[in-house]
Parts: structure tokens; C-alpha cells; sequence
């Protein structure tokens, strides 16, 4: 799928490192403009910099999402200033690890202020938009560990779960409109906070990656395919579904040798 964005408009979260940022260079390689939020402002001047230096059209924006009056804003003031705002991916994300016993409110609280409460902050006011002007599309990115349970990754989880649900009543709710809301659900993700995972503890990690059935996690690029046709015209019947892309792993019965 290689459909042109020439002159749309997209807004990514969690958009300067690993998926997010895959996403936000492939769109902007397909001609789409690109506003790139995220918190740390060296990783998004490091992308902003790579999206223009490849002929991209790109703004970073410092966000913390979970700011929900200024991530309102940011989004009124994207559609205000193009004109349009024409897709919308929700990655941002928070997540704890604990057994439930030693998992503090405060954490529970953080993952589902990030995983639920934002998604649904950035859904309404893109969505609001977009069903005014009569198209977009909008994607939410969860988690294999909201369809299959994890332990010690409860509030994750959970607030993973809720974003699946939530984007499936959204594209209800607007699919009169020629707005469709999907999720994209992924697996194991060779991102560079997953790099880390792998380096301190790579005996674990090379279990993790064998248990999977193509044998392998995904890359950040594999998965912005994904989203990028989900976004895309290709995918112009589709709406309320939540997308595996993790190698096969939501679909595999575990069988002990």
C-alpha cells in the first residue's frame, strides 16, 4: 500500500521514538504533514529534524497528554491553523510493572490517565472535527496484553482493554459520518525502550521473542504499515476493529511441551 497523502493532515502522539515516530516518518515520506507530540523535547527535536531533512513536512509539539485542556487545544488549533485535520493516532503511553499486591493507585492511575483518558480526550476533539468535514480517520494504538492476560501488567492492561472497547463504541457513533475509528493491537516491538529490556535481561528476552510463532518481535516499521493503511483510503470499509499485528501471538493456543 503505497496511496500518497498529499495535503492532509495528520496529529501523532507519542510520536517521537519507535512506532509513533515510524508512523509519523512514513506519512510525512507519503506527503502528509505531520504534528508530532510527545513530552521529551530532544527526541522530538531529533525527529523533527529527520522528517525535514527527508523532504518532510513536519511541527513538533511538546505534549503531555494527560493535560487534557491544552491536548484539546492543540488539536483546535492544528485543524484552525491547516484548514483540516484529516488523521489522528493516538499512541501515546504509560506502563507499570507489578504484581497487583505491590501496585500503587498512583500507577493504576497514571496508565489509564495516558492508555484511556487521553484516547478519549484526543478521539472526542478529532472526531468532533473530522465529523463536521465529513471524513478522517482515526487510529488508537493498545496492546496484545488487553486481549491475553499478563501478569504484573494489571493497570496496562486494563486501561489497554478499555481503550479497544471505547474506539469500537467511537466508530459506532460516527460511521454515518465517514469518520472511521480503528485500534491497531501490538505485540513484542523492537522499540528502543524494548532495546533496553533486551540488553539487561536478554536470556528472558530471547524466550519472549521464541514464544511468539513467527519466532521474532515485530519492528516499528512493520507496524506503521499498519496504521498507515488503517488511515488510508485502502481501508475506506473499515471501522471498529481492533487489529493484531504481533506475529501471531493473540492467535496462538499455548500447548506445554
Amino acid at each position: 500500500m503505497n496511496q500518497r497523502f498529499d495535503g492532509q493532515v495528520a496529529i501523532i502522539t507519542g510520536g517521537s521514538d519507535g512506532i509513533g515516530r515510524a508512523t509519523a516518518e512514513m506519512l510525512a515520506a507519503r506527503g502528509a504533514t505531520v504534528i508530532v507530540c510527545a513530552r521529551g523535547k530532544e527526541k522530538l527535536a531529533t525527529t523533527e529534524a529527520a522528517i525535514k531533512a527527508s523532504g518532510g513536512k513536519v511541527e513538533a509539539k511538546q505534549l503531555d497528554v494527560t493535560d487534557s485542556n491544552a491536548f484539546a487545544a492543540l488539536i483546535e488549533d492544528v485543524a484552525s491553523r491547516y484548514g483540516r485535520l484529516d488523521m489522528m493516532v493516538n499512541n501515546a503511553m504509560s506502563v507499570h510493572y507489578a504484581p497487583i499486591g505491590k501496585l500503587k493507585l498512583d500507577h493504576w492511575r497514571k496508565d489509564f490517565a495516558v492508555n484511556a483518558d487521553a484516547v478519549f480526550v484526543g478521539t472526542k476533539a478529532a472526531m468532533g472535527l473530522m465529523m463536521k468535514a465529513g471524513k478522517g480517520s482515526i487510529v488508537n494504538i493498545s496492546s496484545t496484553t488487553a486481549i491475553r492476560a499478563a501478569p504484573y501488567m494489571s493497570s496496562y492492561s486494563a486501561s489497554k482493554a478499555a481503550l479497544i472497547q471505547f474506539t469500537a463504541v467511537a466508530a459506532m457513533e460516527a460511521a454515518d459520518s465517514g469518520v472511521r475509528i480503528n485500534a491497531i493491537v501490538p505485540g513484542q516491538v523492537q522499540t528502543a525502550s524494548n532495546e533496553e529490556f533486551v540488553a539487561k535481561a536478554p536470556e528472558v528476552a530471547a524466550k519472549t521473542a521464541e514464544a511468539i510463532p513467527m519466532k521474532r518481535g515485530g519492528n516499528p516499521e512493520e507496524l506503521a504499515e499498519a496504521i498507515v493503511f488503517m488511515l488510508s483510503d485502502a481501508a475506506s470499509y473499515i471501522t471498529g476493529i481492533a487489529l493484531p499485528v504481533d506475529g501471531g501471538k493473540s492467535a496462538q493456543l499455548y500447548l506445554p511441551s
